[in-house]
């Protein structure tokens, strides 16, 4: 198929029973793991149909690798407490302190 132009491959495509759309006004795809979750940004997302399956292609403009911090309610309610805020306040500074309790307590106490 090298060598073939676009629109030939769209006939060929097409007779085969494929269909490729793109998805338009993407702005990010996030694969959420369970430690980590990988943010496209920008991307161009492909929907292509064939024998009554789907499947997307993503081709991002950029990328980012977050940890995950997962906090306890526990854990919140305890920083709430000893620092005096409420549970938003808590919980951001958890996740910013990558759910070290000591620092998260210390940095709102501090301010």
């Amino acid at each position: 198929m090298m060598g073939m132009n676009p629109r030939q491959m769209k006939k060929l495509m097409r007779q085969m029973g494929i269909k490729m759309d793109e998805l338009e006004g993407v702005e990010e795809v996030v694969i959420r793991m369970a430690n980590k979750e990988i943010v496209l940004r920008d991307p161009v997302v492909t929907i292509i149909s064939a024998q009554g399956e789907k499947s997307y292609q993503i081709v991002p403009g950029s990328e980012e690798v977050r940890p995950l911090i997962k906090v306890s309610e526990e854990d919140v309610r305890l920083v709430m407490e000893q620092a005096g805020v409420d549970e938003e306040t808590a919980r951001r500074a958890l996740i910013e302190a990558k759910g070290d309790l000591a620092e998260a307590i210390l940095k709102l106490t501090e301010e």
